[in-house]
């Protein structure tokens, strides 16, 4: 366990090396928003992904046009790429 000098805050170095492992550097970009096709209106719309939140995402989302849910499937690459289906909730 190690301290952080500046916030003091306690680190522990297995949880760290954890998370080296399921989020390895890269050059820093990751896809933060896409452009999708509601598959109810057929709108073009654009929604903010979350990097963070791991290499594969699957939540559901209302189209912000007609309020229908979808199913919203994300696989970010190791170049930071996301890779996005919308689907609809049902389906």
């Amino acid at each position: 366990m190690r301290i952080n000098d500046e916030n003091e805050h306690l680190y522990d170095d297995d949880d760290s090396e954890a998370l080296d492992e399921e989020f390895p550097l890269g050059d820093g970009t990751a896809d933060a928003e896409a452009t999708v096709r509601c598959p109810y209106c057929g709108e073009a719309v654009e929604i903010t992904l979350d990097p963070g939140g791991g290499t594969h995402q699957d939540y559901v989302e209302d189209c912000e046009v007609c309020c229908q849910p979808w199913r919203v499937s994300v696989q970010y690459g190791l170049d930071g790429e996301a890779q996005v289906e919308v689907t609809a909730l049902g389906e």
